[in-house]
């Protein structure tokens, strides 16, 4: 890289946790990676939505105060992986050496996930519990070792089939632990997540905010404009088909008919939504390995005009989807984490920009839904609709139990114990972050972390 740009002072501001499920892949990586090259001032924060000026005075968390870690069932070092990114072009030349040690301290903050595909009854000697119980305490303890505010938990993994019985998926159990630590949740994926009805309960009475699913970064994207478009217009969409093809750990993770179809619903949910009804058409996803991290998304859409004319539109994305997604993903812990702080609660309905498939009710355009984005920066900003204290810097700190704050209760089977209910009573703790070190946007140790 050039001449290294001055480095911004040290920040005071309470420290957040941003907790990562597949936190060695490409989305965590690039994430990480981005993070430390924003706040170092290596790179503008070009696609961050919460660094432009609507969000200024939100009061969220500086990027250079978010520590990374998570879970993650493979072993390649964030270093190692943030190398073979470049070696593709989805980082810039030099960007990993230039940002290695919050690559390896967040590396340090990665601790072993699971169940393994193939696992039966939570795998070897675990019931559901007893992983839930174990990822709710490796959350607990980052927060504690780190002297933490609190720490948003986002799930970033590969896509998941959805459960054709009623086990809980690996996504549900990660769910289910960052409500019974006490975060906020995030689930960028179309996996199942909180959208599980044995988790139904505790969804409800956490007392934490959550938002997902299904990040929104491409095809969908330009869906949510033209759908709006083509009814804004009174033309009659009579099809809408499509065709994605991607390489990486998305295309062999979508390459099971059952990945795919727990995709493809979020795709057709925003057609639906927006045109009234859902048009006839589909969309196919080819793994194709030698694209790498890259996808080229198409569309072809029929339509009828005037008199019955018909006519037909096409369109050709063809993108990088870790540069896409890492944005969002910081946009989305960054406010995850300012709604936990200003007392929020429950879905962010307000999230659905972001989203495919978002939780609570809400527009499906995007004007309508970055409309919505923008009120939701001035709840905030001024703390209306919020149970908790707007003004406490500490809102979402320690509990004396080990969890972070925001409410603890749930259901019998996963949530946390009964006794629990009184740290929701006595508020969130006052715990404050340690100084920055000295090297000033540098996160320290335990600073970053990173996956997909």
């Amino acid at each position: 890289m050039s001449a290294e740009p001055s480095r911004p002072t040290p920040s005071t501001a309470p420290r957040f946790g941003v907790w990562l499920i597949g936190a060695r892949g490409s989305v965590a990586t690039t994430a990480i990676a981005g993070c430390a090259a924003v706040a170092g001032g290596l790179h503008p924060p070009t696609g961050m939505i919460t660094e432009t000026s609507d969000f200024a005075s939100c009061g969220l968390p500086p990027l250079s105060s978010l520590v990374f870690g998570g879970h993650d069932t493979v072993d390649c070092p964030l270093p190692k992986r943030a190398e073979h990114l470049a070696a593709g072009g989805v980082l810039p030349h030099g960007l990993p050496s230039a940002v290695h040690a919050e690559l390896v301290a967040a590396d340090r903050e990665i601790r072993p996930g699971g169940p393994l595909p193939g696992d039966t009854d939570g795998g070897p000697g675990r019931t559901d519990d007893a992983w839930i119980d174990a990822f709710a305490a490796d959350i607990r303890d980052f927060v504690r070792r780190q002297d933490l505010a609190g720490a948003v938990v986002v799930n970033v993994a590969s896509t998941e089939p959805a459960p054709a019985d009623g086990s809980l998926p690996p996504s549900s159990l990660y769910a289910a632990a960052a409500l019974r630590a006490g975060c906020a949740y995030v689930n960028f994926t179309p996996s199942t997540g909180l959208h599980h009805p044995a988790l139904t309960a505790l969804a409800a009475s956490a007392g934490v905010p959550y938002a997902g699913r299904d990040g929104k970064t491409g095809q969908t994207l330009l869906r949510s404009v033209l759908g709006p478009m083509f009814a804004q217009r009174a033309l009659a969409v009579r099809a809408w088909s499509g065709t994605n093809l991607l390489g990486g750990g998305d295309g062999a993770a979508l390459a099971d008919p059952a990945a795919a179809a727990a995709k493809n619903a979020g795709k057709e949910r925003v057609l639906a939504d927006t045109l009234g009804a859902a048009p006839e058409g589909e969309v196919h996803i080819d793994d194709v390995p030698a694209l790498g991290d890259w996808k080229t998304a198409w569309d072809h859409i029929a339509f009828d005009g005037f008199l019955g004319a018909r006519m037909v539109l096409q369109t050709t994305w063809q993108g990088c989807d870790s540069a896409l997604a890492a944005p969002l993903v910081l946009d989305l812990a960054r406010l995850a984490a300012r709604a936990q702080q200003r007392g929020l609660t429950g879905p962010l309905a307000e999230l659905g920009f972001y989203f495919k498939d978002p939780v609570g009710d809400g527009p499906a355009s995007l004007g309508e839904q970055y409309a919505e984005l923008k009120r939701f920066a001035g709840r905030l900003r001024d703390g209306s609709g919020g149970t908790g204290d707007p003004g406490a810097p500490g809102d979402t700190g320690v509990r004396a139990d080990g969890g972070t704050g925001g409410g603890a209760a749930g259901s019998e089977a996963y949530g946390t114990a009964p006794g629990d209910r009184a740290a929701e009573d006595r508020g969130p703790g006052d715990g404050t972050a340690g100084d920055r070190a000295a090297d000033g946007p540098r996160h320290g140790a335990g600073d970053s972390g990173g996956r997909r």
